[in-house]
Order: structure tokens, then sequence, then C-alpha cells
């Protein structure tokens, strides 16, 4: 069994929240402490629940952490398309976040679905 960190979906929800946790500094003091705050630790729980939920035992217990991730990630997207509206990130600095929003979003929910039971034929 391959370690979580091996894992594209993990590897995938790193690069997104230390993408965010770069960003937070450049970003002026009441964006870091209104919105910033709360977008670092939305995009830090997806790679730790993913982390949690594949360190569990049963498959109904994994999928819940997973169930989690994603809502982190729709979570972290929602900050994102604010934090672009109100011009804190601009047209060429959003590229590399929408680039990892749109390779996660399916890998996410392949790996989500990956943990239905398997029906014996």
């Amino acid at each position: 069994m391959k370690e979580v960190y091996e894992l594209d979906v993990y590897r995938l929800s790193e690069e997104l929240s230390d993408l965010i946790w770069n960003a937070y500094d450049q970003w002026d003091h009441k964006v870091q402490h209104t919105r910033g705050l709360q977008i670092v630790r939305a995009a830090d729980s997806i790679a730790a629940n993913i982390a949690e939920g594949y360190g569990r035992y049963t498959p109904a217990d994994r999928k819940k952490f997973y169930l989690y991730a994603r809502g982190s990630f729709e979570e972290t997207k929602c900050w994102l398309r604010k934090a672009f509206r109100r011009k804190v990130i601009s047209d060429s600095e959003i590229v590399p976040y929408k680039a990892l929003v749109t390779a996660l979003g399916p890998k996410l929910n392949a790996f989500i679905k990956s943990t239905r039971p398997k029906l014996s034929p």
C-alpha cells in the first residue's frame, strides 16, 4: 500500500495549500485577518482530512474523512473566488490556482468513489 504522501490527490492538495500559504504573506493586514486565515485553514484541511481518512480502517470511516476533504476543497474554492473578485489575487496570479483546482477536483471525487465496497459477482 502506498504512503498517503505518494498519492496524486494528496500531493495536489498539498500544492494548493502551499500556494495559498505562501501568498498569505503578500496580502495586506485586512485580508490576512479576515479571509486569509480562513482560506489557509480550509486549504490545509483538504490534505489533513485525506491523511486522516487514509489512516482509518473501514471504508465507511475513510469515506467520511474524504467527504470532509471535499467540503474543505469547496470552501477553498469559495475563498479563492472571493479573493479574485476582490482583487486580492490578480488575473495572472489566479492561473496556478485554477490549474490545481481543475486537477484536484476530479481526482478527489474519484478517490472518494474508490472507497465504495466492491460488489462480488
